[in-house]
C-alpha cells in the first residue's frame, strides 16, 4: 500500500469521529500554543531587556567611588570621595584601550520655567559623556569644551523635561532655574527611553562638569566627581581598558597589593551578557512548563488510539486475510497519530501566534515569535504522535488475524 493511499485511509478514520478526533487533539493545541505563546513572551522581554542596556551606549565601563569606615561601620559602594575631575581626563589620556572617558555629578532639584516646575535628576558631565553614552541633541547645539572650561551656565534637556516644562513649544534659547540658579537652554537630546532599572532616562537635565561642582553640588572638593564613564575603543578591548584603569588608579591613588582599592569598576558588557544569558534561560523555562500540556496531549492520544484498535479489530483481521501486511496495518495506525498531532499543532501555532498579539496589545508589551520556535513546535508535535502512536500502532499489527476475524 502507498503513502498517499494509506493518508487518505487516515483522513476518512479521523473524519469518522470528528468530536473524538477534535477532544484528542485538543491537548496538543493547547500545549503547542502555550509553547508559541511563552517563547514569543521571553524572546521579547529578552530584546527589551537587550535595548534598554544598549540604550546605556555600547562598550562602557564604570568606575565608582569605593566604601568608607567610620565608627566600625562600613558604607557602601560610592560612600567615599575618591574620584576627581584628574582620574577621568588621566583615564583618556593614558590607556591606551580607552576612546573616552567623563566624569559625572549627580545631583536632583525643582526645574522651574515661568509658571510650570518640574523635579528632575540634574547630570553635570563634560562634552565626552555624550559621546559615550551614544546621546545625540536632535535640537540646538551640544555642551562644548569651552563651555566646559567656563563654567557656563547652560543645559541640555531630556525630552520627558522639555515635554513638562515647554509642552510642545522649543524650549531652545529659553532660560530656566535649577536650584534657583537661571540656565539658558541650548539644546534638546534625542529620547532614550527606559534604563535597565526602570528610570525615565529622559527625565533628566544635562550641564557642564565645572558648572555643576561650582553651582549645585557645592563639595568641599569642587573637583570630586559621583563617578567617571569610559568607553573602551572596541568590545574586544573592554577587559583590557578595565585592567588598564585599574592599573591607573591605582598608582594614581597609590594603592599597594596589599591594600584594599578605593573605587570599583563594572563593565556594562557583562551585565548585558548576564541579563540576556537570564532572560533565555526564563524563556526555556516558560516553554518547558508549557510543554508539559504537550506530554499530557500525547497520552491522551496513545489511550484514544488503544480505544480506536479495539474498535477497529475486527477491520484490521479483514485487511489482514486480503494481504495486508503487519508493516501496512504499523503504517496507517502511525500515519493517524502524527496526523493528529500535526494538524493540532498546526492550529496550536496559529493560536499561540494570535495570543501572543493579544498579550502584545493588551499589555503594551513586546512579543516576538520567531521561524525557529514555530519550526520546533511543530516538529516536536510530529515527534509527540510518533513517539506516543507507536505502540498503539505495534498492538494493532500484532493481532492474530484469526483471532481479529472472530471478534465482536
Amino acid at each position: 500500500m502507498d503513502f498517499l493511499q494509506t493518508l487518505k485511509i487516515a483522513i476518512r478514520a479521523l473524519r469518522t469521529n470528528k468530536m473524538r478526533s477534535f477532544l484528542t487533539m485538543l491537548g496538543i493545541i493547547i500545549g503547542i500554543a502555550a509553547v508559541i505563546a511563552m517563547m514569543a513572551v521571553g524572546t521579547g522581554a529578552s530584546y527589551v531587556i537587550s535595548q534598554q542596556i544598549a540604550s546605556i551606549g555600547s562598550n562602557i565601563i564604570l568606575v565608582l567611588p569605593g566604601s568608607t569606615t567610620s565608627g566600625g561601620l562600613r558604607t557602601g559602594s560610592g560612600g567615599a570621595q575618591t574620584l576627581t575631575s584628574d582620574d577621568a581626563r588621566a583615564i583618556m589620556a593614558e590607556c591606551p584601550s580607552v576612546a573616552y572617558s567623563a566624569g559625572t555629578v549627580r545631583t536632583s532639584g525643582q526645574i522651574v520655567s515661568g509658571n510650570m516646575n518640574w523635579s528632575s535628576v540634574v547630570m553635570g558631565g563634560t562634552p565626552e559623556l555624550f559621546e559615550i553614552r551614544e546621546w545625540p541633541v536632535i535640537s540646538g547645539r551640544a555642551i562644548t569644551q569651552e563651555d566646559e572650561a567656563g563654567a557656563v551656565k547652560v543645559c541640555l534637556l531630556g525630552q520627558t523635561v522639555a515635554e513638562n516644562l515647554f509642552g510642545s513649544a522649543d524650549p531652545v534659547g529659553n532660560i530656566i532655574r535649577i536650584k534657583k540658579i537661571p540656565f539658558t537652554v541650548i539644546g534638546i537630546l534625542d529620547r532614550k527611553g527606559q534604563s535597565p532599572q526602570g528610570q525615565d532616562q529622559d527625565d533628566a537635565v544635562f550641564v557642564p562638569l565645572r558648572t555643576a561642582q561650582r553651582n549645585l553640588v557645592r563639595s568641599q572638593r569642587p573637583e570630586i566627581v559621583t563617578s567617571i564613564i569610559v568607553k573602551a575603543k572596541s568590545e574586544e578591548l573592554i577587559n583590557t581598558a578595565e585592567s588598564e584603569i585599574q592599573a591607573l588608579l591605582n598608582q594614581r591613588h597609590r594603592i599597594s597589593n596589599s591594600k584594599e582599592p578605593d573605587f570599583s569598576t563594572r563593565n556594562l558588557s557583562e551585565i548585558l551578557a548576564v541579563a540576556e544569558k537570564s532572560s533565555k534561560a526564563m524563556s526555556l523555562l516558560l516553554g518547558a512548563v508549557a510543554s508539559i500540556s504537550l506530554i499530557v496531549g500525547g497520552i491522551g492520544i496513545m489511550n484514544i488510539m488503544l480505544v480506536s484498535v479495539t474498535e477497529r479489530t475486527r477491520e484490521i483481521g479483514i485487511r489482514m486475510a486480503i494481504g495486508a501486511k503487519k508493516s501496512d496495518i504499523l503504517l496507517q495506525f502511525m500515519t493517524e497519530a502524527v496526523l493528529l498531532t500535526m494538524l493540532g499543532g498546526l492550529i496550536g501555532i496559529a493560536l499561540g501566534a494570535g495570543g501572543a498579539t493579544i498579550v502584545s496589545r493588551m499589555l503594551d508589551w513586546p512579543t516576538m515569535i520567531s521561524f525557529q520556535s514555530i519550526a520546533i513546535a511543530f516538529v516536536f508535535s510530529g515527534a509527540v504522535g510518533i513517539f506516543f502512536g507507536f505502540y498503539p500502532a505495534k498492538k494493532a499489527a500484532g493481532l492474530n488475524p484469526i483471532d481479529a476475524l472472530r471478534y465482536e
